[in-house]
């Protein structure tokens, strides 16, 4: 395979030397830069333009999702490849729409991130098996609206009104309750559903009918 340039973006240190390791033993693959956060990964692999970015969800900043989603549309050429510890077929098939080209847990860093970069590269989708065994379980539309059934009324309006991109003090003033009690919703809205970002959160609301994306002005 050609020479490669990579960039490698994860908010741990030590997962981005393991990384930087893994693909140092590969002739001609070369780690060109490294960010620890959403942000600084769009903007290297905006300056950089490297063959493959490798991505983390769970980043300061902007999280992974979204950052492949900016990456692809500045950097069409880039590659896009997922690496991280969740495990959800949520997670999978919201990274794939956001246009990554792979899927990989860092459980499987070791074993499977030379052969995940190799199939990118050449044009193919990777999933390692055991997330294929995620993606088929089709876990996420059942559980997420079990868990949804389970939200009472204030907390589902909470969910719309953050999707149309209203703020805490914004949903407090139309629901006429304290800036505190909004954000004591939001964050059990989010631990009740399982998400780690906003994003993940709007994502969902737009998927399930919860709310109506912005229509744009004319």
């Amino acid at each position: 395979m050609k020479n490669l340039r990579i960039l490698v973006a994860d908010d741990h240190a030590l997962v981005r030397r393991g990384a930087r390791d893994v693909l140092h033993s590969r002739h001609g693959w070369r780690v060109v830069g490294e960010a620890a956060n959403g942000r600084e990964a769009v903007e290297k692999a905006t300056f950089l333009q490297p063959d493959v970015a490798i991505l983390d969800i769970a980043m300061p900043e902007i999280d992974g999702i979204e950052a492949a989603r900016q990456i692809r549309s500045a950097a069409p050429d880039t590659k896009v490849l997922i690496l991280t510890m969740y495990q959800s077929d949520y997670m999978v098939q919201s990274a794939l729409d956001a246009g990554a080209n792979g899927y990989l847990l860092k459980s499987d860093l070791t074993d499977s991130l030379v052969a995940a970069v190799k199939h990118v590269c050449e044009g193919q989708r990777f999933l390692t098996p055991k997330v294929v065994e995620i993606v088929q379980g089709g876990s996420f539309r059942s559980e997420r609206r079990h868990q949804l059934g389970r939200t009472t009324p204030r907390e589902r309006q909470i969910i719309r009104l953050l999707a149309e991109g209203k703020s805490n003090k914004e949903i407090a003033e139309e629901l006429g309750i304290s800036k505190r009690t909004a954000e004591a919703h939001r964050a059990n809205i989010m631990l009740k559903l399982q998400f780690h970002s906003l994003a993940q959160l709007v994502h969902y609301a737009l998927d399930h009918g919860i709310a109506n994306a912005p229509q744009s002005s004319v």
